[in-house]
């Protein structure tokens, strides 16, 4: 079962590969470097997530449609083979964009797309393979391996791709995307080779765990801990995660960084995310998963302020410390909320809730992305100051997590589970299913 995690966490390596190029320095060059807008660029950023409702449909039809008797296998490849051409597509986009922005904006969807068609399609599929593979006791050291060689894999690519572009040239751009998407697509495919094993199921008798939006939407609407939960994740991680698309363009407009330098930035964030899991682990048990929350929560509230008092002082050494606070805070949320989204979970409608949490992390990542660009464009056109549009974002992200840090107070547990309980819930989700 080792080798298996391991080939499990190659194949969730192979597609965070494809992120960061795309997340992160490409969005710090078509901003800064090509002068595009923070909005489209956000929208761009934004095409898997808004793909992201199609992963149920993806992974019902995958159940009930093997090929050549494999359920999981075909859906990853196709998916990493998209993720790859999109990465190798997207630095040829930027630069016709910067040229052409009608024709660039309409290669622009197409490659961004088949990247966020790709990230969803192999995403939800190997994660269904994980889960089968594993059974319901090797889950959480299954989840464990491959977040752990995630974030080696996000720090590692992003300390290659910042070597890979010094010094800065559109030659080097194209050149460095070119590598990392080769070692990402041998990566996945080491991941697969003899990971799945074949099923005799035909296609006409393959069963799916299925749920409904409506069934979705009511398991939410109707238990008022899971409203909560619902609007909490959305708030937390918009804020956190919509970051994203800005923290780089701010380094290079804030201290005048290079594209190798701005590059780094997410190896350092990645470092610090990496230790506070570490951190969490060692907690967990002695400290209770609120508590764990909380102190992320208010790390990464803190990581916004210090970033903020950076740009208004122009130091640079003050704004690693907030990238550190931010990388900290954001590894400590994360290993907790994971933890509170299973205990907020149904016997026997395991997929149903996470279904909707994974609903909220999507929805969350798409809202954060799109405000971010558009607010930091929209206040850079009425102050005409470069630092004017990313500071308020920064702000708005800060107040969003102090909400987000009131609301997980109003999260009971034992309360959600009360709530569960009572016939005329349950009644409820029974007639959401008819």
């Amino acid at each position: 079962m080792f080798i298996k995690r391991l080939q499990l966490g190659f194949i969730h390596v192979a597609v965070a590969m494809t992120l960061v190029p795309i997340n992160s320095t490409l969005n710090r060059v078509m901003i800064k470097e090509l002068a595009l807008s923070a909005t489209l660029v956000a929208i761009l950023a934004s095409l898997p997530y808004l793909f992201a409702p199609i992963q149920v449909a993806i992974g019902s039809y995958s159940d009930r449609h093997p090929i050549l008797g494999f359920r999981r296998t075909p859906y990853i490849l196709a998916g990493l083979i998209l993720c790859m051409l999109g990465l190798i597509v997207s630095p040829y986009v930027a630069f016709l964009m910067a040229e052409n922005l009608p024709l660039g904006i309409l290669a622009g969807i197409f490659a961004f797309g088949a990247w966020g068609m790709g990230y969803n399609l192999s995403s939800v599929s190997y994660l269904s393979l994980a889960s089968e593979i594993s059974g319901e006791d090797g889950r959480g050291k299954t989840i464990a391996t491959m977040w752990f060689m995630m974030i080696v894999s996000i720090i590692a690519t992003a300390i290659g791709l910042s070597r890979m572009v010094d010094p800065y040239t559109p030659a080097a751009l194209i050149r460095a995307f070119g590598y990392i998407a080769a070692s990402a697509l041998i990566l996945g495919l080491i991941g697969l080779v003899r990971l799945e094993p074949r099923s005799n199921i035909s296609s006409s008798k393959a069963a799916s765990e299925s749920y409904t939006v409506k069934q979705m939407t009511s398991a939410i609407t109707q238990n008022p801990v899971a409203r909560i939960f619902f609007v909490y994740l959305l708030l937390l991680l918009a804020a956190i995660l919509g970051q994203d698309v800005l923290l780089e363009p701010f380094g290079a407009e804030a201290f005048g960084m290079t594209v190798t330098q701005t590059t780094r930035i997410t190896s350092i964030w990645g470092t610090f995310v990496l230790i506070a899991i570490i951190i969490a682990g060692l907690l967990e048990g002695r400290m209770a998963k609120k508590g764990i929350a909380q102190l992320g929560n208010l790390g990464a509230l803190a990581g916004f302020a210090v970033i903020v008092v950076s740009g208004l002082s122009r130091s640079i050494s003050i704004f690693y410390t907030g990238v550190t606070l931010l990388g900290l805070g954001t590894g400590l949320s994360t290993v907790a909320n994971l933890s509170l989204m299973f205990d907020l979970t149904v016997p026997g409608m395991v997929g149903l809730y996470i279904g909707a949490w994974g609903f909220s992390n999507a929805l969350s990542r798409l809202v954060g992305n799109l405000l971010a660009g558009i607010l930091r464009d929209v206040v850079n056109q009425l102050t005409g100051a470069a630092l004017s549009g990313y500071l308020v974002v920064f702000i708005l992200e800060a107040l969003m997590l102090l909400a987000a840090t009131v609301m997980l107070t109003r999260i009971d547990v034992k309360k959600f589970q009360k709530n569960i309980e009572e016939p005329s819930f349950v009644e409820k989700i029974a007639l959401a299913s008819d």
